[in-house]
């Protein structure tokens, strides 16, 4: 899974990420809410840890924010803070969990499993024809395409390039292969609109990261993390 953690004291960051990775978990800290909302907001993570004593913006904020701008990862808070109101006052901002310092850490995978499983059942409601790679959403249903939740605005042969690319997802393809697909040109007319095409793409879609990766002298990869 991948997680976020954001927690600003060292000592109980490096007992978090310790524990995690050796669980297997893909981890990313972040030590203030500012630099959660202008760096990994809308990266698709799959569990979100978040301590309340933050700083200027404390975690109850920041949830809140999280909540407010669709993110929908499962939340679970960290806080030394045990009473009733606080607790609360954290599952009412968003949050889907609260545990209380210190604790152990088999708790906290215990409270792990039990949220991401709650979440994969409710994600069997989510529509399949959306798809999300980090930031960037395809609403195959729609024809839309959205990078940080907003509307990016292509062509209809960009689009049949990006869901072509997408359908096959890191594997290569071949220049061929794509011009048979999009264009429906089933030879080689020493054109050079796929690589025209691409350049476009990239630009309207890879704001932060990269998708498109060009295999030199054979075409082009639409590759995940």
């Amino acid at each position: 899974m991948q997680i976020l953690i954001i927690e600003d004291d060292k000592r109980i960051s490096d007992f978090l990420i310790k524990g995690l990775e050796e669980h297997n978990h893909l981890v990313t800290l972040c030590k203030s809410a500012e630099d959660v909302l202008s760096n990994y907001l809308f990266i698709a993570w799959d569990l979100i840890i978040c301590d309340i004593m933050l700083g200027e913006v404390d975690g109850i904020q920041l949830v809140q924010t999280m909540r407010f701008k669709k993110i929908y990862a499962p939340i679970l808070m960290l806080s030394a803070l045990n009473t009733v109101q606080d607790k609360v006052a954290a599952l009412d901002s968003g949050a889907d969990d609260y545990i209380i310092k210190p604790f152990h850490f088999d708790e906290l995978l215990s409270r792990i499993k039990a949220l991401t499983r709650r979440n994969y059942y409710q994600n069997q409601e989510t529509p399949a024809n959306i798809l999300v790679f980090d930031e960037l959403k395809i609403d195959q249903s729609q024809h839309q395409v959205y990078v940080y939740e907003e509307s990016v605005e292509l062509s209809p042969r960009e689009y049949k390039l990006l869901n072509y690319l997408v359908e096959n997802t890191d594997k290569t393809v071949t220049r061929i292969q794509i011009l048979n697909a999009v264009w429906g040109i089933t030879f080689d007319n020493h054109t050079n609109v796929v690589d025209v095409y691409i350049s476009y793409l990239r630009n309207k879609i890879e704001k932060k990261s990269k998708y498109i990766v060009t295999i030199k002298g054979v075409g082009y990869m639409f590759k995940t993390r």
